[in-house]
């Protein structure tokens, strides 16, 4: 029957590099007979991230170094390691992964830890990534040229990175041919894919919007040697700036614990600090952000949600809110929205599901974990030091990936 037919749009292969394909053709060759923590497949994975921390390409790319860090040997054996030995773990099959296309790395987290669990792959890059995807392609594509040749062949007949345009006829037969689909993005992206039905057995992973924020102890701050401060700033403007604040784990809003008198000490001082990282290292917004920004900030006053707002520049715009109540919407690149609590359980009253990360400076381990109790899932699945807002972990929003991508077989004897 005509219906039954895939859809003959053009698929390009990116990865391995090919000729455009149709989907039907794209799926007929996908090769089988991985494992799970496949040697093959750690070997390549290793020296695809060794490559990605060459000095040169980490220097112009250096969320690339955190990827490449990701993926030492000693990563992903840890990885396989943590699955368990109570049942046969096997791989879930053929994975499709819809990553988004504001944050250029996800996609190869996502794909990585699916190829190490023996999975094979689709992954649709958006034909509108950035030079940081295409980076990561061409490395894997010398990867793949320097590999063993077992290495490779396994790796060419079992995964694809692939682009098209936005055909729904080609999204809905790799839906229907996958044994897990993985969507990135917003939840309108979330909402779209999932018109497309899946098989029976398959099921969604999904990650749609989430908003993070930082946390920090006033006292603690206004305590630190100069020398800690400069780090932290460092390690802020990188949680921030590396994607615009795109990220859903880049944060929007800082609060400040502690009284009064010293939060806005260390508020001021913060931004300080942040604002010499920034003209370091010569970041700036274009002339259509400065507007956006602008636009978000004042209408935050317009609402009476902002008490005051100061730029510094294009790059730096502080807004200080007249209530403890973070906006979660996007407000361009560099905006940050202060805060202030009297102690760190006044969060719990604040957090949405919508949050994810909370990056934090000055907390002790037992005050965390106490937080986190208290919370009690209704928000915040990642509690992580200032500067490590985009460090990817194997659990992310909550959720074990490894695990995901596997199955279990229960064997008794």
């Amino acid at each position: 029957m005509p219906g039954d037919r895939a859809p003959d749009a053009a698929v390009r292969v990116r990865f391995p590099a090919s000729e455009p394909t149709t989907v039907e053709e794209l799926l007929q060759g996908l090769g089988d007979g991985l494992r799970v923590g496949d040697e093959r497949i750690r070997e390549f994975l290793a020296g695809f991230g060794r490559r990605l921390l060459r000095p040169a390409l980490a220097r112009r790319h250096p969320e690339l170094g955190s990827l490449g860090f990701f993926l030492r040997p000693s990563e992903l054996a840890r990885t396989v390691e943590g699955l368990g030995r109570e049942h046969v773990r096997v791989p879930r099959g053929l994975i499709f992964h819809i990553p988004p296309a504001n944050v250029d790395t996800v996609f190869v987290y996502s794909w990585a830890l699916s190829a190490l669990t023996g999975n094979r792959n689709v992954v649709r890059l958006s034909p509108r990534s950035g030079p940081v995807a295409e980076a990561i392609l061409e490395t894997l594509r010398e990867a793949l040229a320097d590999a063993d040749p077992a290495v490779a062949t396994t790796v060419a007949a079992t995964q694809r990175i692939v682009s098209y345009d936005r055909s729904e006829a080609v999204t809905a037969a790799l839906s229907a041919a996958c044994d897990l689909r993985v969507v990135w993005g917003g939840d309108g992206t979330v909402r779209a894919i999932r018109r497309h039905p899946l098989a029976p057995h398959a099921r969604d992973l999904t990650f749609p919007d989430r908003s993070s924020f930082a946390v920090l102890r006033a006292a603690a701050w206004l305590c630190a040697p100069r020398a800690a401060r400069v780090t932290l700033a460092e390690g802020f403007v990188n949680d921030t700036y590396w994607f615009d604040q795109a990220a859903c784990s880049s944060p929007g809003t800082v609060y400040w614990v502690g009284a009064e008198g010293d939060c806005d000490a260390a508020r001021d001082d913060f931004t300080d600090h942040v604002e010499r990282v920034v003209t370091a290292r010569g970041l700036g917004v274009d002339a259509a952000m400065a507007v956006e920004k602008r636009v978000s900030t004042y209408g935050l006053a317009a609402d009476g949600l902002a008490e005051s707002v100061e730029f510094r520049g294009n790059a730096l715009a502080c807004v200080r809110l007249s209530a403890a109540v973070a906006p979660r919407r996007w407000l361009g690149a560099g905006t940050f929205a202060h805060a202030r609590l009297e102690s760190l359980p006044e969060l719990a009253g604040l957090v949405e599901r919508r949050d994810q990360t909370m990056t934090h400076f000055g907390f002790g381990q037992a005050e965390l974990e106490e937080l986190a109790r208290g919370l009690a899932g209704r928000g915040v699945d990642r509690m992580v030091p200032v500067g490590s807002a985009l460090s990817f972990h194997r659990v992310w929003d909550g959720v074990d990936l490894p695990a995901e991508f596997t199955r279990l077989v229960t064997v008794i004897r």
